[in-house]
């Protein structure tokens, strides 16, 4: 029997972490600082505020190196898995995208782009409520999907 993480290598996912950062004025710059002391890049970022708290999500160069980091310094977060997608004809493909989304019944949780172009190509990072389907669908369509190694480069 394979293990399941020999498995989800080969699948293309990519790690998204979400940290509880007090809602205060330079709160996400400490985070980021932290992270750009220990050689760790944010590649992605979207940030959903409430009255006492932000949740910053970010996808980053190197998820293991991040995890020790929040684990050292008592940074709340957590960790998902999500789909990043590239754009070959850049903002014209996000129909498509959503149409094989829709063919396959797949649904979205939350997306955002992100910071960096490998080839110069647009990139959008989507979690979904099943992310095998999804792939399945997204390849059989002629998109490009990136894994953690085609970010981390």
């Amino acid at each position: 029997m394979t293990p399941a993480t020999t498995e989800k290598l080969n699948s293309p996912q990519v790690r998204q972490f979400s940290v509880f950062l007090q809602n205060k004025v330079g709160a996400l710059l400490e985070l980021v600082r932290l992270l750009d002391e220990n050689n760790v890049v944010v590649l992605a970022l979207s940030i959903s505020e409430s009255s006492e708290t932000a949740i910053s999500r970010m996808i980053v160069s190197d998820p293991d190196r991040t995890e020790e980091i929040f684990r050292e310094h008592d940074i709340p977060h957590s960790v998902c898995e999500l789909m990043v997608v590239e754009f070959a004809e850049g903002p014209a493909d996000l129909s498509g995208v959503l149409a094989a989304l829709l063919m396959a019944e797949v649904n979205i949780h939350f997306s955002y782009p992100l910071l960096v172009r490998p080839r110069g190509r647009a990139l959008l990072a989507i979690h979904l409520d099943d992310i095998e389907c999804a792939s399945s669908v997204l390849i059989g369509e002629g998109f490009k999907l990136l894994n953690q190694g085609d970010l981390s480069r």
